[in-house]
């Protein structure tokens, strides 16, 4: 029931931490009574969900977003907002589902929000620690050169494992749209990463 799971997720990430006058996603949320523990079975089944799968969700906003740190604060994120509703998003078919989506949105709108002045503050940052794998920074680059549906079918497909049907549940859209972003994306991808190896090899 991914496409049930996505419009839950669409819904909640809408209206976590948003007023009628503020829809900004990376508010904190807001809630009129406070947030809500889980019940102590809850706490305890959350405590595990998240040990089992937060690294696997950075490692995959991290493919989209590119950026590490960032990747971790969304996912960060998705969990506080699931954490506040844990009892009710634990009933869900597909938890972790509900969890990727909400980052997702959160990693969309922040990012058409933010781009320009992340693209300032990433030329101003010093670098001071060892960079990462060159092969992991060429497929990260050229996965961003990307167009963002097909980058999302691309790491959705390859690095969450979702299958075409569960993708095209997901974005709503039909399987033909999905095996069709896939071909594309990966085919720039391709040149892309041809383009990197070439530039480096020259250089």
């Amino acid at each position: 029931m991914i496409n049930e799971v996505s419009q839950k997720a669409d819904v909640d990430t809408q209206s976590a931490g948003m007023g009628a006058q503020d829809a900004d996603p990376d508010a904190p949320a807001a809630h009129a009574a406070g947030p809500r523990a889980p019940s102590p079975g809850g706490q305890r089944d959350f405590n595990a969900f998240y040990t089992a799968h937060f690294r696997v969700l950075t490692l995959q906003l991290h493919a989209y977003v590119g950026d590490l740190t960032e990747a971790q604060d969304l996912v960060q994120e998705a969990f506080c907002r699931a954490y506040t509703r844990w009892d009710q998003v634990a009933g869900y078919d597909e938890p972790v589902a509900w969890i990727r989506r909400v980052a997702w949105n959160l990693a969309t709108t922040r990012w058409r929000r933010q781009r320009r002045a992340a693209a300032y503050l990433l030329r101003q940052r010093e670098q001071h620690e060892p960079g990462p794998n060159p092969d992991r920074v060429a497929v990260v680059q050229a996965l961003r050169a990307l167009p963002e549906r097909q980058r999302r079918a691309v790491v959705l497909h390859h690095v969450a494992d979702l299958s075409v049907a569960e993708i095209a549940a997901q974005e709503g859209v039909a399987e033909g749209t999905v095996k069709s972003w896939l071909h594309r994306g990966r085919t720039a991808l391709a040149a892309g990463l041809s383009d990197v190896y070439k530039e480096s090899r020259d250089g």
